[in-house]
Parts: C-alpha cells; sequence; structure tokens
C-alpha cells in the first residue's frame, strides 16, 4: 500500500562555486526521488549569510513539494543529494556547495534530535520567508498556523534579500536544460 503524498516546502542556498548550478542540480536531483514531485519553486535571491564566519553571499529559493517518503528517509535522501553535491560540514553556518532544509512538513510538527520541523530559524530569516511568501502567502505555518504573509511582516531580521533570477526565467532555464 503507498502512502499519500504530502506537501513539504524546502529551503535551498549555496554560496560556494557555481551557486545557481548546485540549485539546479539540487532541484533535479529532488525530482528525482522516489515519490517525489516539485509543484513549484521561488524565484532565486541573493542574500548575506548568517553567522559568524566571513564567507561569500547566498543564493537562496524556496521548493513546495509533494512526497510519500517519511520525513525520516526524506531528510537522508536529501543529505545524500548534498553530499554528493560537495558539501561539507565543517562549520556550523559555514560555507556550503548547497544546503537543503526541510521547512515545512503539511502541519506536522516534528521534534526529534535529528529531525525538527518546522525549522528552527524560520521565523527569524527574511531569506527564507521573501521566497517562501512567493509561492505560499496563505499557508498557515505549525505551530501558531499564522500565514506566511503574517511571519514575514512580523520578521525582524532586517537583512537585504535582493531578486537573483525571477521565478519564470528560473523556470524557462530548467526546462531547456532538460531537454538537451
Amino acid at each position: 500500500m503507498s502512502r499519500r503524498r504530502e506537501r513539504v516546502f524546502l529551503g535551498l542556498g549555496s554560496n560556494v562555486g557555481n551557486r545557481l548550478f548546485y540549485l539546479k542540480e539540487a532541484l533535479r536531483k529532488i525530482a528525482y526521488l522516489p515519490g517525489t514531485k516539485i509543484t513549484t519553486s521561488s524565484s532565486i535571491y541573493e542574500t548575506t549569510p548568517v553567522g559568524p564566519v566571513n564567507q561569500s553571499d547566498y543564493l537562496n529559493l524556496v521548493a513546495e513539494v509533494f512526497t510519500s517518503s517519511s520525513p525520516e528517509r526524506f531528510l537522508k535522501s536529501i543529505q545524500k543529494i548534498e553530499e554528493d553535491l560537495g558539501r561539507e560540514r565543517r562549520v556550523r553556518w559555514g560555507p556550503r556547495t548547497i544546503d537543503i532544509d526541510i521547512l515545512y512538513w503539511g502541519k506536522r510538527v516534528i521534534s526529534k534530535k535529528t529531525l525538527r520541523i518546522p525549522h528552527p530559524e524560520i521565523e527569524r530569516r527574511r531569506f527564507v520567508l521573501e521566497p517562501l511568501n512567493e509561492i505560499a502567502s496563505d499557508f498557515k505555518a505549525p505551530p501558531e498556523f499564522l500565514t506566511i504573509c503574517e511571519l514575514l511582516e512580523n520578521c525582524r531580521d532586517e537583512d537585504a534579500v535582493e531578486l537573483h533570477l525571477p521565478k519564470d526565467q528560473l523556470c524557462t532555464q530548467l526546462r531547456r536544460e532538460v531537454n538537451t
């Protein structure tokens, strides 16, 4: 018996090497995960890094997927994608070729040692809320069930979130690359 697909939001970021390549490659690999379908993604935004480590700016986006995978199995799959794309876990909040975070898993709240959903930093991170608002402004986010739009309005993070590549251009590029 197959599981029903659940709505999941993922945050993706890259600030090492060809940042745009890593984002697009991660999306392609996520799309090929068993029982998983990417339904939409946001535009790509350029943002300043969070944390004490001196590093380059990030490119960030948010993707909406539906998957029949369990959260734990899905986490292992996206960590494998990160590893395949050269992600090294040396320093917390350090530079990375690709970072894939599970932001929301439907209305679930999961608090385990290795997995916390919703992602604990969302409400304080404009670089996540801006692209998430672009694709799901009315999503009622657990645990308080405020909309993404409301979370963005309440966000005190004042770091710049600059449009880098509009959503329609990203979709056009991905289609062109898949069909060649």
